[in-house]
């Protein structure tokens, strides 16, 4: 039995650099913008959700809330507002503050929030349910404004405070009083976290001093290590493996290593003051947020910028909001002076589908009824084939291994491919006819590489001057047209002097008796020319370059 005869495969050319990288893309991937504004325009100055567990015994129960938990909160002037991450909508506000309010923490079970006030009030409110949030908790320990108030990712009870009156406290939910209370900063604290690893001991606390300074509970008399910067610290953020710290100070972030107590590395890609600090990708990138309104995306094995964007404002506060059981970005939260919450989407899974799915019915409709002809049969082939397969995989229940054939059999007989205009043309030898339809440019559905996969077909079978041979004025001015736009691309350099050299060889004789042939020649020869002159001048540049290397090494 003869082999099926299958149509020519196209050729497949090397890729050449890619101007947007596969890290650019995933974060170009965050669309579906929708804005908000805060009442009275008050600048955004604080984004957070619940913080992910790592490390450290949990409770099953607070695995199990976190997974549940939908909220995240956003801090601006006097009020707290609490969102959906599900729906991106406003859910309820928290307006009950005498004064401006500061980092808004919802906890990591999504029931309690916590926030600090400029009066030194720190006030605990249940989240959880009703539309009205219930005062649960206040203190009233500090004496000037409260700028950092967290959570510990691992103890629903723990959390810490820091203030203006140059003190960061340990605080246990049910009492009265911080069960720590650390004193060393000479100036503002305005930034904290607990370090990770399970362990609610150890904090960070930077500070308007220039200083970034680690406590442990175990030992609260003084920090167990300090690191001195030439600016304010506006914000502090650990790694999950527990040993890198990042610090944002004036326009630089410095990444400072816990266990060699010195810094490893100063970034300093921002123009104006970086300002927030949030990790993302589980830990593998972080994304600052600066006064210059650039939100910039670093991969943390090297610190190179791999990702950024612009704002219309100065960026306050930044926290890239992950969500599900493998805690995957989902939104890119971004709050400006102006008042404005940018929030982006990221869409997975079914979402992802069904969005494309849309925009692919959009196109087409643009497009017009023929376009979305093709569409319905495309969607109307991969059922088939979804069925098909699922056919196939019944089958395989009573069988050891299913060998799957090429062949798409559909009602027992076999469904003959359909075949462009040019294939049939080049099948039945018709090589002139299946040429012109390849290289005509002005074609909706001209594409170059099938135009090379033809002429290097047609020179593997020795028929590419049969194929140009015996042409008129009308029809070789096109391949003359097409030779001299590829002649500069490496890629089709080998067959674009091929058929140059053929096409010299049949029609120069004719050129006299044409102004037409003969201008596009000369222009073919000025191509050619100037292809030349760039090769020499290539050459003497990396002879110059090589004499100066030479000189260096001497």
């Amino acid at each position: 039995m003869a082999a099926e005869v299958l149509p020519l495969a196209q050729l497949k050319l090397p890729s050449g650099p890619s101007p947007v990288t596969a890290e650019q893309r995933y974060w170009r991937s965050f669309k579906n913008q929708k804005s908000h504004t805060s009442t009275a325009a008050w600048p955004i100055s604080h984004i957070s959700f619940p913080s992910t567990v790592a490390g450290g015994a949990v409770s099953s129960s607070l695995v199990a809330a976190t997974k549940l938990n939908d909220l995240f909160a956003v801090t601006s002037g006097p009020r707290v507002d609490i969102f959906s991450i599900r729906k991106r909508e406003l859910l309820k506000t928290i307006g009950r503050f005498d004064s401006e309010a500061h980092c808004g923490e919802i906890r990591a079970d999504g029931r309690v929030l916590v926030a600090g006030e400029d009066s030194g009030r720190m006030q605990v409110f249940d989240v959880g349910g009703g539309t009205r949030a219930v005062i649960l908790k206040t203190w009233h320990v500090h004496k000037q404004p409260v700028w950092v108030t967290k959570w510990s990712p691992t103890e629903l009870t723990t959390l810490m405070s820091a203030s203006d009156d140059k003190t960061v406290c340990l605080w246990d939910l049910p009492s009265n009083e911080p069960s720590c209370m650390f004193t060393g900063h000479s100036d503002y604290v305005r930034s904290g976290a607990f370090m990770p690893g399970g362990n609610s001991s150890l904090l960070v606390s930077g500070s308007y001093d220039e200083t970034v300074r680690v406590w442990d509970a175990r030992a609260p008399s003084t920090a167990v290590m300090t690191f001195k910067h030439a600016d304010p610290v506006e914000d502090v953020l650990p790694l999950p493996s527990g040993t890198t710290l990042l610090a944002a100070a004036g326009n630089a972030i410095s990444v400072l290593d816990l266990v060699a107590a010195k810094p490893l590395r100063l970034i300093t890609n921002h123009q104006k003051t970086v300002t927030t600090l949030s990790l993302a990708s589980n830990g593998r990138r972080v994304v600052s947020g600066s006064l210059d309104g650039h939100a910039k995306v670093f991969d943390t094995s090297d610190w190179t910028v791999v990702a950024g964007s612009k704002y219309p404002s100065p960026i306050l506060s930044l926290s890239v909001i992950a969500a599900g059981a493998a805690q995957e970005d989902r939104h890119l939260a971004v709050g400006m002076q102006s008042g404005v919450l940018s929030l982006r989407t990221r869409l997975a899974g079914a979402a992802a589908e069904r969005a494309r799915d849309r925009a692919a019915v959009e196109a087409a409709r643009d497009k017009g009824t023929e376009a979305l002809a093709r569409l319905d049969a495309q969607k109307a082939k991969r059922k088939r084939a979804a069925v098909t397969n699922k056919a196939m995989e019944l089958l395989g229940e009573s069988v050891d291994t299913v060998i799957p054939t090429a062949d798409t059999i559909t009602g027992g007989r076999r469904r003959r491919v359909k075949l462009k205009p040019w294939q049939r043309n080049f099948r039945q030898g018709r090589y002139a006819a299946a040429l012109d339809e390849v290289i005509d440019m002005s074609s909706a559905e001209y594409q170059p590489v099938t135009a090379l996969t033809v002429l290097v077909a047609l020179r593997h079978r020795s028929a590419l001057r049969e194929a140009l041979e015996g042409r008129d004025e009308i029809t070789v001015l096109p391949l003359l047209r097409w030779v001299a736009k590829y002649m500069s691309d490496p890629r089709y350099l080998s067959i674009c002097v091929d058929v140059a050299f053929h096409l010299l060889d049949l029609y120069s004789e004719h050129v006299s008796g044409s102004d037409e042939l003969a201008a596009q020649f000369q222009a073919l020869l000025g191509k050619v020319s100037r292809e030349v002159e760039k090769a020499q001048m290539a050459i003497q540049t990396n002879g110059m370059v090589e004499s100066l290397m030479f000189g260096t090494v001497q």
